[in-house]
């Protein structure tokens, strides 16, 4: 590649969710003078997510998009450069890493964290985007504490889909789960667990054609694949467990994934197959998922990032 060059930087932190942010806290508290670029989602996921009630040191809870711009705020006041713009290609074939942001200029790093996050499949419908927030969720751990006692759907055949039937059911009166073949991907435990929960409903060989409501979700109507027979179901919640999708695509020249496209990383560390460049967050744990596992995974990241550049000097 003949990249012109226009910048260089200590540390380079793609992505600004909890994980990019963390990060650049503690990076900038060491004098790495990080500098990040937030993406696509300044804020990441939690931008999306309206109250938060499950992170630590929040008794009355807060709301995603504040809690994310107090996060930003508390990198800015450490010393981190954040800055608005997208990674758009990576070079990582050799030392210092380049990086190109919003496809214009190429910045020079001598380590880099990726922080860039994963983002939720959905099923495409209108009514789904324009409810999300309004009793759509794509994360019953996250949001399921705010339809305690009342009916829900969730859509979905994994392992995940049924933990969070499972999860639902216990503060739901009733659980519908919406299964597009006649059987489930997940795991035969996973599923008996769920086919025995007597307060869950499993439609097979159904998807999702609507859900119902104007400003909220009032219901969803579910449409059998095989006869073409609808049903309207009355519910407060919708949610959609059909998979996440890390955001890793421009990495994948260099970075080893899974098959998903998870960046792997060595167990009980932020570091990749490459040195120097570390990931941290949601693009790389595909089994927690939450606000609080990718803050800690970036606090990681930048200890790790430390202690490579220290030897670097």
């Amino acid at each position: 590649m003949s990249e012109k060059i226009t910048e260089k930087v200590h540390l380079l932190i793609i992505g600004s969710g909890p994980a990019g942010y963390t990060a650049a806290i503690y990076a900038a508290r060491a004098n790495m003078k990080p500098v990040l670029y937030q993406g696509i989602q300044p804020g990441g996921q939690l931008t999306i997510t309206t109250e938060v009630e499950n992170y630590p040191g929040y008794p009355d809870g807060i709301q995603g998009p504040e809690m994310m711009v107090n996060f930003e705020k508390q990198a800015v006041r450490m010393g981190a450069d954040i800055r608005y713009g997208m990674a758009t290609k990576v070079d990582f074939s050799s030392q210092p890493y380049k990086v190109e942001i919003d496809e214009e200029n190429w910045i020079e790093a001598d380590a880099v964290i990726i922080s860039t996050g994963a983002s939720a499949k959905w099923l495409g419908l209108e009514s789904e985007q324009r409810l999300n927030g309004f009793g759509v969720s794509a994360c019953a751990v996250c949001d399921g504490f705010f339809f305690r006692g009342k009916e829900v759907a969730i859509v979905g055949a994994g392992d995940t889909a049924a933990e969070e039937a499972l999860y639902l059911a216990k503060l739901c009166t009733h659980v519908h789960m919406i299964v597009r073949r006649d059987t489930m991907r997940a795991s035969k435990v996973m599923q008996d667990r769920v086919i025995k929960t007597p307060n869950i409903t499993i439609y097979w060989n159904s998807e999702t054609e609507e859900i119902l409501g104007e400003h909220k979700v009032e219901g969803v109507r579910i449409k059998n694949v095989i006869t073409n027979n609808t049903q309207d179901v009355a519910i407060g919640g919708f949610f959609v467990a059909i998979g996440h999708k890390p955001n890793s695509d421009i990495f994948k020249d260099f970075i080893d994934m899974d098959e998903t496209g998870y960046i792997k990383t060595i167990p009980g560390t932020s570091k990749t197959n490459l040195e120097g460049v570390f990931a941290a967050g949601d693009v790389q744990d595909k089994n927690y998922r939450q606000a609080v596992t990718a803050a800690g995974s970036g606090c990681m990241a930048a200890l790790d990032a430390e202690r490579y550049l220290s030897t670097k000097q």
